[in-house]
């Protein structure tokens, strides 16, 4: 454990509480990609069948359940207690795409054939693209709200603190997680060009809107 990690626990966290306030308090969904939803519950309960097998701590135990019923606390706003606010029509990202060569290399590239191994390592691949929904909704709609774009931004930051964990850890530990490292990366990628539109745009009170697709 290192400054890095727990910091980027906390904005893991924040992120989800932000977004589930903000459903809870509007009533309505809109805007929300419930199909990344779907694939964060999913990489949550892959990556923590390991509660099941192994006790770490008592902070991981409590952080790993408390993600769990955030997760699907909030598939359960979208698709139920809130379905009739949920935005289904820009909703349109076809998970296939995702699942399918995500699935193929988890099988092709782990550090064990075994199905927890498996498992978690189908969760560090999947994880490094569960926004993708969420980000070509925000496309296709052309806006966000901005209690939206400060769970996006929570979110990637967690990610980028988890690079500076694994960085801290390479030189203190000599640890290197190939797999972590190279997902995290991709996944921070992807949150690129949206921090440049918060620190422009949000950051100074505007929303956050984009060029609507042709």
């Amino acid at each position: 454990m290192n400054v890095f990690r727990i910091l980027g626990d906390l904005s893991h966290l924040l992120a989800m509480i932000l977004l589930l306030g903000k459903i809870w308090r509007s009533k309505c969904c809109a805007g929300i990609s419930g199909k990344s939803q779907i694939l964060f519950a999913l990489v949550f309960t892959t990556r923590y069948l390991d509660l099941l097998t192994n006790f770490i701590s008592i902070y991981n135990t409590v952080m790993k359940v408390v993600f769990l019923l955030c997760a699907y606390v909030t598939v359960y706003m979208i698709y139920g207690k809130f379905r009739k606010t949920f935005d289904s029509e820009n909703d349109t990202f076809r998970l296939e795409f995702l699942l399918v060569p995500v699935i193929g290399l988890s099988f092709l590239e782990n550090y064990s054939f075994t199905p927890l191994e498996i498992l978690w390592t189908f969760s560090i691949y999947l994880e490094s693209v569960a926004i993708l929904p969420q980000l070509f909704m925000i496309s296709k709609t052309g806006e966000a709200e901005t209690i939206t774009t400060h769970y996006l931004f929570f979110l990637g930051l967690y990610r980028a603190l988890y690079l500076a964990n694994w960085i801290r850890r390479y030189q203190t530990e000599n640890f290197y997680d190939q797999i972590a490292v190279v997902s995290g990366v991709v996944q921070t990628i992807f949150y690129c060009d949206f921090f440049y539109l918060y620190v422009t745009k949000v950051l100074k009170g505007k929303k956050l809107s984009l060029p609507m697709p042709i």
